[in-house]
């Protein structure tokens, strides 16, 4: 079974890799980023037993719903092995005035595509789907939602660093003035014009600080320390995602 998570940015599909390695114990596998073309700005495959897992990052959230009307209509011209069975796409609920603004826009991807959508879909519920492929053949595909409010401890970054200060005083200083440079250096919001980019920025300031580029793996050490598990405590939405590596 093939699955896709489609998410907004690269730091977004990052931390999910290292979320869905250690909670759900998936492992890294060859993937297919040419299928993506120009319409992705990081991609990673996965997989677990039989089935497979690609985890694309659309560049930012304009570029999202094209991206899933993209998958749409690979999904109807790729072989019956090649299609994505389960596909999960995730928002931050900052870019949208309301969670229905979101539905509706991919209600409308779905009907210009043809699919047939069994129910209206719903914030972190899973939606079963039909559709035909090019050649008539009936197929299904499941689609979750997670329109999400990153903010606080339910963002990923923000919950990295929250680790970090918990098992480091010397690091939880660093972090700590480096949230107070980030809150404080942009006073006209020219450049940090969404709480979501001040989130990220926090992060960036910190490992910026903490390991240069040369030391990337040091960085992927750190973050893999962390105890992902923990993070569904603060976003439980998150636990939806098992469902990836169930069996019809």
């Amino acid at each position: 079974m093939k699955n896709l998570i489609l998410c907004e940015g690269s730091t977004d599909g990052i931390l999910l890799q290292y979320f869905m390695r250690e909670v759900y114990h998936w492992e890294d596998a060859a993937g297919k980023r040419r299928l993506f073309g120009n319409h992705v700005v990081w991609f990673r495959s996965l997989k677990k037993g039989t089935n497979t897992l690609d985890i694309v990052s659309c560049a930012g959230s304009s570029k999202l719903l094209p991206c899933m009307e993209y998958v749409v209509d690979l999904n109807k011209t790729a072989a019956s092995n090649e299609v994505y069975d389960k596909i999960v796409v995730i928002t931050d609920r900052d870019e949208y005035d309301t969670e229905s603004v979101f539905m509706e826009a991919m209600r409308v991807v779905f009907t210009r595509g043809n699919v047939d959508i069994q129910r209206e879909f719903q914030h972190n519920e899973w939606i079963s789907c039909g559709y035909e492929s090019l050649n008539g053949r009936k197929r299904n595909m499941e689609i979750l939602l997670l329109v999400l409010p990153f903010e606080g401890n339910g963002a990923m970054e923000t919950f990295l660093l929250n680790a970090i200060c918990v098992k480091d005083a010397y690091d939880a200083e660093i972090i700590q003035q480096g949230n107070q440079f980030v809150d404080t250096v942009d006073t006209e919001r020219r450049y940090l014009t969404q709480r979501r980019y001040i989130t990220k920025a926090k992060f960036d300031v910190y490992f910026s600080i903490r390991t240069s580029a040369a030391q990337f793996s040091e960085r992927q050490d750190i973050i893999r320390g962390v105890k992902w598990e923990d993070y569904i405590g603060t976003q439980s939405e998150f636990q939806k995602l098992a469902y990836l590596d169930e069996m019809e």
